[in-house]
């Protein structure tokens, strides 16, 4: 039986999540400042460019799960799919979903983006923010509320939005790399009250997953909104 972290272990661990988190999401910046998602590059393209940019720019040597990099229609497949790569199109929707290791440290983080100027698709990646903060709020009002509770709010929040709920997994957990296994039993706490805007994964991700850290980097892979329309609605996407 391992000993509990102290206070100040955890402190120390929080700031390295943290850190990890802010530099997955600088690499976000130079993925979009670099103009790497562009219609006419198939998905692997942006992928390939991302594993270099993460190391040459990052020193980052591993990804704690695959850089998934999804377009159009295969934005619908869940993170564990492997749909045929698809080249982006002129008005797809596009989502990454990262998971760099910085100094054994895990971090999570995506976005998602409208390509073309479809007005719908472009509310939609409007919307993420909005609704990230709505689920965070909830949850911090409200410290010791269940996964599957925060879950269902994530669901009416995007439903009183005019949006569905596209999301088939609630999320999970980062850590210290590699990240220890536990019992499915032992995820029943949403660790969510690190996660901050910015973070996200899947069509609309917004809160971090439904993991019993008591820390984590930003991991959102719960709040994937699709538009009613269709526009969109990957299990994991980001804001």
């Amino acid at each position: 039986m391992t000993d509990m972290p102290t206070a100040d272990e955890e402190r120390e661990r929080h700031r390295n999540l943290i850190a990890a988190e802010a530099s997955a999401l600088a690499l976000l910046d130079a993925i979009e400042a670099g103009g790497l998602i562009a219609p006419g590059r198939s998905e692997r393209e942006v992928e390939q460019d991302i594993l270099r940019l993460a190391e040459e720019r990052f020193g980052v040597e591993k990804h704690w799960h695959k850089r998934i990099v999804r377009a159009g229609a295969n934005t619908l497949a869940v993170a564990g799919d492997n749909p045929p790569i698809r080249v982006i199109g002129e008005d797809d929707m596009v989502f990454v979903d990262l998971g760099p290791v910085f100094e054994e440290w895990e971090a999570d983080v995506g976005r998602s983006y409208a390509v073309g100027g479809d007005p719908r698709k472009a509310a939609l990646v409007a919307a993420l923010p909005v609704q990230f903060e709505a689920v965070k709020r909830h949850f911090l009002e409200r410290p010791d509320i269940s996964g599957a509770d925060l879950y269902a709010f994530a669901c009416r929040s995007a439903e009183q939005a005019g949006w569905r709920f596209g999301g088939t997994i609630a999320g999970t957990s980062s850590a210290n790399f590699p990240m220890p296994a536990g019992p499915a039993s032992s995820i029943t706490a949403i660790s969510a009250p690190r996660t901050r805007r910015g973070c996200a994964i899947g069509t609309v991700s917004a809160v971090s997953g439904t993991g019993s850290w008591k820390s984590t980097s930003c991991r959102p892979t719960a709040l994937s909104v699709a538009s009613t329309s269709g526009c969109s609605s990957a299990p994991e996407a980001a804001l």
